[in-house]
């Protein structure tokens, strides 16, 4: 009736290297670049150019900054520009963006819920609709999965 179970040979992945004290943390490194710059993105919101100042901002996330100031000022870069979309153009711009982008985007809708201001959180709901649409529950979870923080 019961199967001899001492014999481990039929094991093809090796589970022991998955203990828990096993784990390593990763070493994120410093970036070389922190932060989108203010004036540009200024001048491009003021030229009615938002799709460009989004993926400017994203672009140059502090991804891996452990810098509370400089995530600091690249939310608050971020939101602004967010907030200057018009509802109709949300869809074009998030189909503009490839995946990653819409990663670092959702990551800044996150983090615009955890601090939010006056009429941010209904302008970051339908973002993350937009978001959500186009790139599915994958895009959640890697960004509530990853460890570099914006």
């Amino acid at each position: 009736m019961s199967k001899n179970t001492e014999n481990n040979a039929f094991r093809t992945v090796d589970v022991d290297q998955y203990n828990e004290d096993n784990y390593k943390e990763e070493d994120v490194t410093e970036p070389t670049a922190v932060g989108a710059n203010e004036s540009e993105i200024n001048g491009l919101l003021a030229q009615n150019k938002n799709i460009d100042a989004l993926k400017n901002v994203l672009s140059c996330a502090p991804l891996g900054s452990k810098d509370p100031a400089a995530k600091a000022a690249s939310l608050a870069l971020a939101l602004r520009v967010l907030l200057a979309f018009k509802d109709s153009q949300i869809d074009e711009a998030v189909k503009e963006l490839d995946s990653e982008s819409r990663d670092v985007l959702m990551k800044f809708i996150y983090r615009g819920f955890e601090q939010p201001t006056e009429n941010s959180s209904a302008r970051l709901l339908v973002w993350h609709d937009k978001v959500f649409a186009v790139s599915g529950v994958g895009s959640i979870v890697r960004v509530l999965t990853d460890k570099k923080k914006v």
